[in-house]
């Protein structure tokens, strides 16, 4: 009788394994259940008790798969291009880098583009740097006074935070997964809003701004996850979803990502 591994190895290397590194460049997105399906898909048979077995042959397939193979591996979207260091971020624990957070925040805003804006991670930083008049060309093609969310990723040294600006109700908002509250960056976007306000004739948002800490939202565990947290943050406020998630959550949040950014396109 034929042993049950072989066709189980036939099915999921080189096909399906070869299949995923050509869409995603890596198997870092790869999950547990994506393996299951397909396995049931060819079999039509439940694998999950052999899960050590498969273990064992996505680590075969990765030793005989070095990623020098896969260095050329590239995503565009729009003006932004991530490469496989940008990508390798998501893996694991580490930091999520610039590239990361501006190309989601596009894919978010242009969800909804009609309700958000989505600042360019510089943009806070150029903000402190140059005043005003050095970011006042960042909105020439934008009225944010027509949005209803505007969503501001703030990255300090080693830590990202976000703020939010609800537009109809001129509340400025400030999200961080570890409690800190950075006063002065919130200070920055409000003065921002009211010299933007007087530049793009908008009297009526000149006055009657207020700030929030908003407080009992998920938090991190560890160092590393604050940016993956600021993006989950951001998807939930743009597509009004309920902040349901975890730190548990955050290894299958991050797969979820490299998913959304491969694909060029938000996954409910």
């Amino acid at each position: 009788m034929q042993n049950r591994e072989e066709p189980i190895a036939l099915g999921l290397c080189p096909g399906f394994l070869d299949e995923v590194m050509k869409k995603y460049g890596s198997l870092v997105p790869l999950c547990e259940k994506d393996v299951m399906a397909r396995l049931k898909e060819v079999f039509n048979e439940d694998f999950s008790h052999r899960k050590p077995f498969i273990s064992r042959e996505i680590l075969k397939y990765r030793t005989r798969h070095p990623k020098s193979s896969t260095c050329n591996f590239r995503v565009f979207y729009n003006k932004h291009m991530l490469d496989m260091d940008d990508l390798a971020t998501l893996d694991g624990q580490n930091w999520l880098n610039d590239q990361i957070i501006n190309m989601y925040g596009e894919l978010i805003m242009d969800a909804v583009p009609d309700k958000v804006h989505f600042f360019n991670s510089f943009f806070h930083r150029q903000l402190v740097t140059k005043g005003y008049n050095g970011v006042k060309r960042w909105t020439k093609k934008v009225d944010l006074f027509k949005k209803t969310l505007l969503l501001i990723p703030i990255h300090l040294e080693v830590h990202w935070s976000l703020i939010t600006v609800n537009i109809p109700n001129r509340i400025i908002s400030f999200y961080d997964s570890q409690g800190i509250h950075f006063k002065f960056c919130v200070e920055n976007i409000r003065k921002y809003l009211l010299t933007e306000a007087r530049e793009k004739n908008h009297p009526e948002f000149l006055q009657g701004w207020q700030t929030a800490v908003t407080k009992c939202i998920p938090q991190q565990k560890n160092d590393s996850d604050c940016g993956v947290f600021v993006l989950q943050y951001c998807k939930c406020l743009a597509l009004d979803h309920p902040f349901q998630f975890s730190q548990e959550d955050m290894p299958r949040v991050r797969k979820r990502i490299y998913k959304e950014l491969c694909e060029r396109q938000l996954i409910d």
